[in-house]
C-alpha cells in the first residue's frame, strides 16, 4: 500500500498541528467554528455532483476531505500542502477566470494586510462564474461588545493580537471592500452576538456554554453585533 505524503505545515499549522481538524471543545472559537461549519454545509448541501468548488485559504482542508466525494472541490491555502490542499496564495489563485461555481473564503481576509484585501476579492471575482456565488466570512472588528468597550475606553477589542489579524476591519469596511471588488452580497448572517457578560462567559466555558451561544446567535442575529459575520455575495451584473 502507497502511504500518503506527510502534509507540509508552516506558521500557526507548524506549532499547532491540524487543530481544526481535532478540535478542542475548550478552544474558545470552537462553538463558532462548529456553527460556521453549519452554514457553509448549508451553501454547499443543495450543489450538483458536477459542481466546482474553490476552498481558498482552507488550512488543512478538513471541508475539501468532507465533501471530496460528493463535489468537485479544490483547496488552497499559503501555510499548508498535502494531497488534497495545493499551496498557493489567494492573492494570485492559481486558476483561470470563471473557473468555480461557488468559492469558500472563511476567516481568510483578517490575515491579510489592509492593502492585500481587495487584490485578494478581485481574484475571488476573477475565478467565479458569472452565475457563481462565493461564501465569505470575516470577524468583526465592530462587535457589540467591541462597541460598549468603546464608549469607555475609545478602543475597539481587536478579534486577536495584531500580529496574526493585521487587516482587522469592521464589518462595514469589509462590505466596502466585497463591492468594490465588483461583487454584490445577497445575504448576511451574524454568529454570536457579544452580549456583555455573557460573551465573556462563553470565551471561558466554551465547552460547557456551546448552548449558550446557539441561543443568542438564534435571538440576535443581528451582523454587526456579532463576532463572525458570512457573506453570501455574487458577481455584480455591473461588473
Amino acid at each position: 500500500m502507497t502511504q500518503e505524503p506527510s502534509p507540509v505545515r508552516d506558521g500557526e499549522y507548524a506549532v499547532r498541528g491540524d487543530y481544526h481538524r481535532s478540535l478542542d471543545p475548550h478552544w474558545n472559537y470552537s462553538p463558532t467554528f462548529l456553527a460556521k461549519l453549519q452554514e457553509v454545509r448549508q451553501f454547499l448541501d443543495d450543489l450538483p455532483p458536477s459542481a466546482r468548488v474553490l476552498d481558498a485559504g482552507c488550512g488543512e482542508g478538513v471541508l475539501v476531505e468532507e465533501y471530496s466525494s460528493r463535489l468537485a472541490i479544490e483547496g488552497l491555502d499559503a501555510a499548508y500542502e498535502s494531497p488534497r490542499v495545493r499551496r498557493g496564495s489567494v492573492l494570485h489563485l492559481p486558476y483561470e477566470s470563471e473557473s468555480f461555481d461557488r468559492v469558500l473564503c472563511l476567516d481568510v481576509l483578517e490575515h491579510l494586510l489592509w492593502r492585500e484585501q481587495g487584490p485578494a476579492l478581485l481574484e475571488i471575482r476573477r475565478v467565479l462564474r458569472r452565475d457563481g456565488e462565493a461564501l465569505i466570512s470575516v470577524p468583526n472588528l465592530a462587535h457589540l461588545q467591541s462597541r460598549v468597550h468603546f464608549l469607555f475606553t475609545g478602543r475597539l477589542i481587536r478579534t486577536a493580537h495584531e500580529s496574526k489579524h493585521p487587516g482587522d476591519r469592521p464589518l462595514a469596511e469589509y462590505e466596502r471592500l466585497i463591492r468594490a471588488a465588483g461583487l454584490e452580497i445577497r445575504s448576511r448572517r451574524g454568529l454570536f452576538p457579544t452580549v456583555p457578560v455573557l460573551a465573556r462567559l462563553i470565551r471561558r466555558y466554551p465547552a460547557r456554554l456551546t448552548w449558550l451561544h446557539q441561543a443568542l446567535t438564534t435571538l440576535l442575529p443581528v451582523p454587526g453585533w456579532c463576532f463572525l459575520a458570512l457573506l453570501r455575495v455574487r458577481p455584480s451584473a455591473r461588473s
